[in-house]
């Protein structure tokens, strides 16, 4: 896909979405995202271990109780990472709050500010990072307070109309509407394949897409989760895409 991405990049802003350094470097994305998974998968690999042993380390140096060293661990790791990420791209990099605070709306604006506390005592300003958050309606209403506090987020995991309008009215600087996933329920449903044109993911990113503008909505729309390169072409011009590197 190396000469599409190129043209590609000439209509929408390409943000990788994978945690690996190397394969940053050598596409050039413009920001990348990052999520639990991917951070486990980057952890593996072997240039990260020495990251790895020196989280472990201060975790258990700042707590006794497990929890609290697996939380201040989990959180710091990909922070870690992140600062990584941030030396090979010009822009930003999303690092996501616990899922497990997705029904939480104070657990996770206080876990944002620590994220966000733990860049910027490694010298990184929260202009450069985006704070992952889920769609949830408790998600939604964290992202409101934190965008206030000059926190900008990514809300992550929507697939539905519903839940882009109530991350526009809320001032949420970016959505990632999920592509993939929404194809795949159709999919299962009806027991058919779709082509890019009517695949039902590409079709709701272009109403959210298309909505945003003519409400004169600001927050921008990075379509991710695709399951194959014809969803991405069909969504070139969308604000952003975040794709994995694998295609």
């Amino acid at each position: 896909m190396s000469n599409k991405l190129q043209q590609l990049r000439s209509q929408t802003v390409v943000v990788a979405d994978t945690g690996d350094i190397e394969a940053i470097a050598k596409y050039r994305p413009e920001d990348a995202t990052t999520n639990p998974s991917l951070v486990l998968k980057a952890a593996g690999l072997d240039h990260y271990q020495p990251l790895i042993d020196s989280v472990v380390a201060e975790a258990k140096q700042k707590f006794d109780n497990i929890d609290a060293q697996v939380a201040f661990a989990s959180d710091y790791l990909a922070v870690k990472i992140g600062l990584e990420i941030l030396k090979v791209v010009p822009g930003r990099v999303s690092t996501e709050v616990d899922s497990r605070l997705s029904y939480d709306t104070e657990g996770s604006i206080e876990r944002a500010r620590n994220i966000i506390k733990m860049y910027e005592a490694e010298g990184i300003n929260k202009e450069r990072i985006l704070i992952k958050l889920a769609s949830t309606w408790q998600g939604i209403r964290a992202a409101e307070q934190l965008e206030k506090e000059g926190i900008n987020c990514n809300l992550t995991l929507l697939f539905s109309f519903a839940q882009a309008q109530a991350c526009a009215e809320a001032g949420v600087y970016l959505i990632s509407p999920f592509v993939g996933r929404i194809m795949d329920w159709y999919k299962a449903k009806e027991g058919r394949s779709f082509e890019a044109a009517e695949d039902p993911g590409v079709l709701s990113v272009t109403k959210i897409y298309n909505y945003y503008k003519e409400h004169g909505y600001n927050t921008v729309v990075m379509g991710a989760s695709f399951r194959n390169t014809g969803e991405i072409l069909e969504l070139a011009g969308c604000d952003r895409l975040t794709i994995s590197l694998s295609f």
